[in-house]
């Protein structure tokens, strides 16, 4: 049996290759659009706003905040809830407008639920008021329930998040302080109970998010730099079969090691678990901090350093095993002395500039906009 084979000319060769990267092309827009995270906690963007405080790019130029960050390419939002705020603003409705506020701007969103009536964090997970003096069970049926509405109200309005945090940095546990996790103690611990919880909130978020299968859902640590508790947290989770796509982890030089724990405790979470990974807060001061004078800086705490951190931090991430590793998020750009914006004048850091290289395209002089 004869084989025809049917041969080429360069310039067909060549028309045919333009032909197909050209049509690939076409079908984007520029610049072109990527889902890794370059992302702030904007949970106070709304309050400080409302309360008429403005704000300035770096040359000065006034500006919405919002506006302000999307110009310089951060493209993701994160904002936190809490159940009954009593201090804080951000209850249901405050977490709508903002969400909606950043859906304008084309900003990516995460849901942060601190499942406390406050701040929650690994020095305190307080239960929130309603669900003290539950048992075991009842706050189980409560944990979905909330969640379920929550999610739900979000998606009713046209925000539904693509990132759900169940938790705010959980390393230690939440719900506090029955379900507090103490690893000098594992005895003590109640990893079941919290793995029930977890369970519970995700299985709410699947049922609202149906079969879309938008939503991502994320747990939390703040041990950003140790192999060790990483390890014991998420083998729990394993173990347990608690139902999440991405890994987050807080990761501050005063806190969780140097770059190189990050790297290592990374690198081991991505081989061990096969999961998406997030930094999803990092931060540090522009200014001198006296509160950490006995910690051995990274970089100068100068706006420059400061600049220099969050870059630092992205390589890293960026250099995950098997590209597992999808972004960063600062915490938090409108704090005072570790924020994007001079404290008194409230112009922009050179922060702002920190992912620049990564997200704006070149500009050929003749304005083509396509390969040629």
């Amino acid at each position: 049996m004869k084989i025809r084979q049917r041969i080429f000319s360069k310039p067909s060769i060549f028309s045919l290759l333009f032909f197909i990267i050209s049509s690939t092309i076409s079908a984007q827009n520029l610049p072109y659009q990527n889902d890794y995270a370059f992302g702030l906690d904007l949970s106070f963007v709304k309050s400080r706003e409302d309360r008429g405080e403005k704000y300035f790019d770096i040359d000065g130029t006034q500006k919405p905040v919002l506006q302000i960050f999307r110009d310089h390419g951060y493209n993701w939002a994160r904002i936190m809830i809490c159940n009954e705020p009593a201090r804080l603003p951000q209850d249901l409705k405050y977490v709508i407008a903002a969400a909606k506020d950043v859906k304008k701007y084309n900003y990516h969103f995460t849901l942060d639920m601190m499942f406390s009536n406050d701040w929650s964090n690994p020095m305190v997970q307080p239960t929130p008021s309603l669900w003290a003096g539950m048992t075991h069970k009842k706050k189980v049926e409560a944990v979905y329930e909330y969640v379920h509405h929550v999610v739900s109200s979000l998606k009713a309005e046209g925000v539904l998040p693509e990132i759900i945090q169940i938790g705010n940095e959980i390393g230690n546990g939440f719900l506090w302080p029955e379900e507090r996790i103490n690893y000098a103690k594992p005895a003590e611990s109640k990893w079941q109970n919290v793995a029930d919880y977890l369970k519970a909130g995700a299985k709410a978020i699947r049922d609202v998010d149906g079969k879309d299968k938008k939503v991502k859902i994320m747990i939390h640590v703040d041990h950003g730099g140790d192999i060790e508790f990483s390890k014991t947290f998420f083998d729990n989770m394993k173990k347990s079969k608690v139902d999440y796509d991405v890994i987050g982890y807080s990761f501050y030089p005063w806190s969780h090691g140097n770059l190189m724990d990050l790297r290592e405790n990374l690198r081991m979470t991505a081989l061990r678990y096969g999961k998406e990974i997030i930094v999803i807060e990092t931060g540090y001061y522009w200014k001198k901090n006296t509160s950490h004078e006995d910690v051995a800086f990274p970089f100068p705490e100068t706006p420059d350093g400061q600049k220099e951190w969050f870059q630092a931090v992205n390589d890293v991430v960026m250099n995950v095993p098997n590209g597992l590793g999808k972004g960063v998020f600062w915490w938090e750009p409108m704090q005072r002395g570790r924020g994007f914006f001079d404290d008194q004048t409230r112009i922009g850091k050179p922060i702002l500039k920190a992912f620049e290289k990564y997200v704006f395209p070149a500009r050929r002089s003749d304005k083509q906009t396509r390969i040629q």
